[in-house]
């Protein structure tokens, strides 16, 4: 079972009967505590893997979530791992997660869901991946400061620069550490919050496209529409018709 969840507050508590498999597409904040009675504040990053076994203690909190991805076996066959993690930078498991959101939200026929899910289950065991943070990363408080600064100036022209001087640091140590966090470049990260962003105002009918697209920081509505058929693999016009109730 592949479900993605949109970015919404949530609050939730279980035991994991089975194990499964998650993907952040988004920046999250809350609390949570996951195998352990310690409640305890999280930053997830953006394009964070995540996995929680069979048989985990889960409590969960954000009072605004962010787009995620969630993986369950349904064919009687158990997910390998008895380790609990998050915020784990994988570059195959970015790739498959994308390849999935964008059969979620438009189907084809070449989609191929068992072989993309077994790929992404074989990466609960990747080697070339890490946690964040790690030396030369960008950490949870600056990560926080950044989508602040992010959404702040989103319906105007942020780039590269602005952001590294924000966060009191030079434009190539910025660009590096950003990469090594988020497993993307600044560039793609600030595009991927205009789409976010246009997202969430595509759910009020009243606004055209044309004027979500100058909000959400866009040079043109055709611009907006380029983006998300390259990073969705829809357009705006068919995705909002999925929005609307």
């Amino acid at each position: 079972m592949i479900e993605l969840l949109p970015a919404a507050r949530y609050e939730t508590r279980y035991v994991a009967t089975q194990a499964a498999i998650g993907f952040a597409f988004e920046s999250q904040r809350g609390v949570h505590a996951i195998g352990s009675d310690r409640v305890q504040p999280f930053d997830a990053v953006p394009n964070g893997l995540a996995f929680v076994p069979a048989g985990c203690d889960v409590l969960s909190e954000s009072p605004t979530g962010g787009e995620y991805l969630r993986l369950l076996r349904t064919d009687g066959l158990a997910l390998t791992g008895n380790h609990a993690f998050n915020n784990r930078i994988d570059a195959q498991a970015i790739a498959l997660a994308m390849r999935m959101r964008a059969g979620l939200l438009q189907a084809s026929a070449a989609d191929d869901w068992e072989g993309w899910a077994l790929a992404l289950a074989d990466r609960i065991e990747g080697r070339n991946t890490f946690e964040a943070p790690l030396p030369g990363t960008i950490n949870g408080s600056r990560m926080r400061r950044l989508d602040e600064f992010i959404d702040a100036g989103i319906d105007g022209s942020l780039g590269v620069q602005a952001m590294a001087q924000m966060l009191g640091l030079s434009e190539g140590y910025f660009m590096r550490a950003f990469k090594n966090t988020t497993g993307k470049s600044p560039h793609s990260y600030l595009i991927d919050r205009r789409l976010a962003k246009a997202r969430t105002l595509m759910r009020e009918p009243a606004a055209g496209l044309a004027e979500i697209a100058l909000c959400c920081g866009f040079s043109s509505q055709a611009h907006m529409a380029t983006a998300f058929r390259l990073r969705m693999g829809i357009s705006p016009a068919k995705l909002r018709s999925q929005l609307s109730p």
